[in-house]
């Protein structure tokens, strides 16, 4: 069945923003297609059938006129299928997607309630942008869950739509606008805000979700949807970071960062190319103050309360503590400069761009080509394998290896975890399913004792950087001291957890590869 195609591109922003914009030439000499008032209702079972099935079904009322549309989940991010039909009143027509996955996923006799609402003012205007035309969709209104207690939440967004041309233009377009108004990627649907309040979940953290990579995908595919995958993990935490300070939103931010990098380096020379390696170069260096913030985070809510625990009498870490808490306090700040700039929106609209309409895609050298469109789980396959070799290899005899040489088994298992999750969903069947279950687990044990290891070199990096570099004199000598006994006292589980770690690796390589 071929599937009609949106491709789209959603920018955040303020209304203030919209204002400004509208009175810019870019759009006052464009082609303005006038104004419209949208008023749509989200549809779905009572078990929320077509949510698991990753659809949403709308009925929009534009005048006098229903419009229904229904939308999948597409590669994520950008290119989503759609099938959209005039309908003769406000109730779904659910004859008219016969020929759509909501067949496969609705009983005959299901039944559909409406569970939110948007109203939206939407001007929009046609315009050129290179060899293409775009449509710049400017939404302003509100979406609302009566049946949720009445729970309101406000939508202001630019929608940039492909008509016809290149996606580069698209990106091109998106930058422009960027440049004039302060935007940010948006990777919420409003079907996504409705359903996020309707439950009450719309301003949770949010943990990586499955990505979804299609049986026919091709490697390219698949790449731009993983990737697609991280920067809605990202972009998801990102928000509630610009809204307040919070350990775990900024702890799934980085989890999703290293997601993202790891992608890049699991497929290698297939995307390869300066500009990847540039925006590579500078995701890793801009984010850097995350790190800081997220290993003070857990020196304050892990190794200080054992450390309080082990010592309940000794008073310098009380001194310690307040220190610590001034450096993340400042550590925080640096995040939420980095999160304001328009060097970090512009980078996150230059990723997007070059993940969708890079060099990458368009380098015909050697055998690209043809690895670009192999399937992506022959891909995986091959990838896969490597990737446990490699973590086999480098863990042997762990528990006699050098923190460095942990370091680098520690990462390797990292990639292996991460593209084990990247590819789950090409491997459908009770069988692949058990296991990758199976596998995943041993793979989590070792990375837990890796990650506790790392935990105490990271924990001796935070005393160094931060009481005896940082404070020095002016800290106190109590305070120096608790700095020495908890730094003395994390050394002393080494012994245990590098035991730990290689009883972990041989369960690791026991476990059988789900991919086979």
């Amino acid at each position: 069945m071929s599937e009609p195609r949106e491709i789209e591109l959603k920018l955040e922003c303020e209304v203030s923003d919209i204002a400004q914009l509208q009175d810019h030439p870019l759009l006052r000499e464009a082609s303005e297609r006038g104004e419209a008032q949208l008023a749509s209702v989200y549809y779905d079972t009572p078990d929320r059938a077509l949510r698991a099935g990753g659809l949403g079904l709308r009925v929009r009322r534009i005048g006098d006129r229903h419009v229904q549309t229904l939308k999948g989940e597409g590669d994520g991010l950008f290119a989503r299928p759609e099938w959209e039909h005039p309908i003769a009143g406000a109730q779904p027509d659910l004859g008219l997607l016969a020929d759509t996955p909501l067949a496969d996923i609705l009983e005959r006799d299901a039944v559909l309630e409406p569970l939110f609402t948007t109203a939206v003012t939407r001007k929009t205007f046609l315009v050129r942008q290179g060899s293409s035309t775009i449509e710049i969709a400017l939404d302003v209104g509100r979406v609302e869950a009566p049946a949720a207690g009445d729970r309101i939440a406000p939508i202001c967004e630019i929608e940039l739509e492909l008509k016809d041309g290149e996606a580069s233009d698209l990106f091109a377009l998106a930058h422009a606008v960027g440049a004039l108004v302060p935007v940010r990627l948006g990777v919420r649907t409003k079907a996504e805000r409705g359903y996020a309040l309707a439950s009450g979940d719309i301003d949770r953290v949010h943990k990586a979700e499955p990505v979804p990579l299609r049986e026919e995908a091709t490697a390219a595919d698949a790449f731009r949807t993983i990737a697609h995958a991280c920067l809605r993990h990202m972009r998801l935490n990102e928000a509630i970071l610009l809204e307040r300070r919070d350990a775990s939103a900024l702890h799934q931010m980085r989890v999703a960062i290293r997601r993202l990098r790891s992608a890049f380096s699991l497929f290698g020379d297939l995307v390869e190319d300066a500009m990847g390696e540039r925006l590579q170069a500078d995701l890793k260096r801009m984010t850097e103050p995350l790190g800081r913030a997220r290993n003070l985070d857990v020196f304050l809510s892990t190794t200080l309360p054992a450390e309080r625990e082990r010592h309940p009498d000794e008073v310098g870490l009380l001194g310690l503590e307040r220190q610590l808490e001034e450096a993340r306090g400042k550590a925080y700040a640096e995040v939420e400069v980095l999160l304001d700039s328009e060097a970090w929106r512009s980078l996150l609209l230059d990723l997007i761009g070059w993940i969708n309409a890079g060099p990458w895609l368009r380098d015909e050298r050697g055998d690209r080509p043809v690895r670009r469109d192999e399937p992506a789980r022959d891909f995986a396959d091959r990838e896969l394998d490597r990737r446990r070799r490699q973590v086999k290899k480098r863990g042997r005899h762990l528990d006699r290896l050098s923190p460095e040489e942990r370091h680098r088994v520690r990462i390797a298992a990292k990639k292996l975890r991460y593209g084990a999750e990247f590819f789950a969903t090409l491997y459908p069947g009770r069988k692949a399913a058990r296991r990758h279950a199976a596998f995943g687990k041993a793979l989590s044990g070792l990375q837990d004792q890796l990650g506790a290891l790392n935990d105490i070199a990271t924990a001796h990096d935070v005393v160094r950087d931060e009481v005896v570099r940082e404070g020095g004199i002016e800290a106190g000598a109590s305070t120096l001291f608790a700095a020495g006994m908890t730094a003395a006292d994390i050394e002393a589980r080494s012994a245990d957890l590098l035991e730990q770690a290689a009883e972990a690796h041989a369960e690791l390589i026991d476990a059988k590869p789900f991919w086979r």
